[in-house]
């Protein structure tokens, strides 16, 4: 059976390039249409929530930094569209199967490669989005050049 809606994470680095290229393969080959999403991570996450200062301008000029690259990507990549780019705060599991889900995609491409490089997105995260994923995942095998 064919995949109709493909969402393929990235990172924002030349990492997810073969990410990216993969999806568009599948995409090709399947007639799908292709979505893609990077999430932000609230900063606070990283401290373990308890920061005593304001990073509120911090993490805005890291959203405007972002928003930036996937502009960029999608100039990049002119398969991909604004239209189907989605740019979010929050924990990338739980935002990338919310997506899924809302935009009734029927298969989530992430790279992965333990837990170097795309560590921030799709280290850890390529495994959790495996588990619970209303839908079928594809993680690309990352080799480090």
């Amino acid at each position: 059976m064919p995949y109709h809606h493909i969402l393929v994470a990235v990172d924002l680095t030349e990492e997810c390039d073969p990410v990216i290229h993969r999806a568009r393969e599948l995409s090709v080959s399947n007639g799908a249409k292709l979505s893609l999403v990077h999430i932000v991570e609230p900063m606070a996450m990283a401290f373990g929530g308890d920061v005593p200062m304001d990073l509120s301008q911090l993490q805005q000029q890291q959203f405007d930094q972002a928003k930036e690259r996937l502009d960029r990507l999608i100039v990049k990549y002119p398969e991909l569209s604004k239209e189907y780019s989605h740019l979010t705060y929050g924990q990338p599991r739980q935002e990338i199967h919310h997506l899924a889900k809302e935009q009734t995609c029927d298969l989530i491409v992430v790279g992965s490669h333990g837990r170097h490089g795309l560590a921030l997105l799709l280290g850890s995260t390529a495994n959790d989005v495996l588990h619970g994923a209303p839908c079928d995942v594809l993680a690309v095998r990352l080799v480090k050049s």
